[in-house]
């Protein structure tokens, strides 16, 4: 059985040719990245305030969706999600503060 993210990936992936008016993912691709970071960017705030306020299963339904409009902004521009999974393996093992201290940017 394959993990739920890589069954998400794949989701968002068909998705990216599918009709906008008939699907919520290739709508929002549609309408570009911007709106794909924006829109993640509002699902991570409601995370935020479920997180604040101490409701767990709120919490729960926020992280769902944060986790695949992370997966829509991801593909809005191309990024995988393998590369991202990829540099997590990459860090695995390392402080925190070593693999920030480490980064040029």
């Amino acid at each position: 059985m394959t993990h739920s993210m890589h069954r998400l990936w794949q989701t968002v992936k068909d998705r990216r040719s599918a009709d906008p008016e008939t699907s919520w993912t290739a709508g929002l691709l549609s309408r570009g990245p911007e709106k794909c970071a924006e829109k993640f960017g509002e699902e991570a705030i409601e995370a935020l305030i479920e997180a604040v306020k101490g409701d767990g299963d709120a919490l729960m339904r926020e992280g769902a969706d944060v986790l695949y409009h992370f997966c829509i902004m991801l593909a809005s521009r191309d990024v995988s999600l393998r590369d991202v999974l990829d540099e997590l393996d990459r860090r695995e093992g390392q402080s925190g503060l070593a693999e920030k201290a480490s980064r040029s940017d």
